[in-house]
């Protein structure tokens, strides 16, 4: 049998940021993948601080920004990489109330940091009104991330390619197979519904497209977000997306979301571009737009991290951190993270 102090269950950015706290303190684990790609693989993979429909922030939002860059460089110290695209966010504006907005809410305490009160004209699309750049925004390149973090976890025996099967995990004797451990950890997003053990926490499917289309015409080496994000990918496409729906849950491409993002990059690139792929998957996402994390309440080896919604990567990186201190140290969790919080 093999000794570990994890195991981790599930590859989304969860599970990764997970495994990066346990290298990072040197502890023996190992993570199960399934080798599907999940919502977080197929993400846009933005790191944002503001919400762009309101021009508004979020909880913690810049100590979450701060601890990802140096989460990102830690990172970096072991797959040889930093993953951080450095390219901002630039809303373009729909009328001139928009701009005054942005404008009085950039002089907010809590915003003053992230909303640049001076415009800029973006070549190449339709933006009358012009764009806000949001400082400290960037993204993450997200195949590079799990490519780089999975060949890691493979290379130094970390990563069981196989799905994980509840019926042989026995938590009273810590095993599971031919692992024995001190905790498990499900960070399974959706997946989490057909776990016995936290089945039943709060976490919605909240499905999204997106397309990678191949423009006509060159667009300014930022990410563009008017209804949806437009940036440029490596492989010559730019990514385009993505949609929310809470309704239409079948498991495959959905023709109206679709329909919704051409339309929606049509608004403002007034130039010919084609559809070269579709993709979709569904984020686990919770009411009060708060990860859940926590110990079952039955078995003290087991816990759960999930619910990180559309702000994966920021969500991922900073509670990954707080879940680990309150295992390890004991340190409380936030009551606005906490399992029990919807009891």
């Amino acid at each position: 049998m093999r000794n570990v102090d994890y195991i981790i269950v599930g590859d989304g950015y969860a599970g990764l940021f997970f495994a990066h706290r346990l290298i990072k303190n040197n502890k023996s684990f190992v993570l199960f993948s399934e080798g599907r790609k999940s919502a977080s693989q197929i993400s846009a993979g933005i790191i944002n601080p503001v919400v762009l429909k309101k021009f508004t922030t979020f909880w913690k939002a810049q100590e979450q920004i701060d601890f990802l860059k140096n989460t990102l460089e830690e990172i970096a110290s072991y797959t040889g990489k930093n993953y951080l695209v450095d390219q901002s966010i630039h809303r373009i504006f729909h009328d001139e109330n928009e701009q005054k907005l942005w404008l009085k809410k950039s002089g907010n305490e809590d915003l003053s940091g992230f909303l640049n009160p001076n415009f800029e004209s973006l070549n190449g699309v339709k933006n009358d009104f012009l764009s806000g750049k949001v400082n400290q925004s960037a993204r993450l390149n997200v195949s590079g991330f799990f490519a780089g973090l999975f060949g890691f976890l493979e290379k130094n025996d970390h990563l069981v390619r196989e799905k994980f099967d509840y019926e042989h995990l026995k938590p009273s004797e810590s095993s599971y197979k031919d692992f024995g451990f001190k905790n498990i950890i499900f960070c399974e997003g959706m997946g989490v519904k057909e776990n016995p053990y936290f089945s039943e926490i709060a976490v919605n499917p909240n499905k999204g497209h997106h397309i990678k289309v191949r423009l006509s015409e060159k667009t300014p080496d930022v990410t563009i977000k008017k209804k949806h994000f437009l940036f440029p990918t490596d492989n010559g496409l730019h990514f385009y997306g993505g949609t929310y729906d809470r309704e239409q849950l079948h498991h495959h491409i959905d023709e109206s979301a679709v329909n919704q993002l051409v339309n929606g990059l049509s608004e403002f690139y007034p130039h010919d571009f084609e559809v070269k792929e579709v993709h979709f998957g569904f984020r686990p996402t919770v009411k009060d737009r708060r990860p859940i994390m926590g110990r079952h309440e039955n078995f003290e080896n087991l816990y759960v991290f999930n619910g990180l919604g559309a702000r994966g990567i920021l969500n991922g990186s900073y509670f990954a951190n707080d879940l680990y201190r309150f295992i390890e140290d004991n340190i409380p969790l936030h009551e606005e993270v906490a399992l029990n919080r919807f009891k």
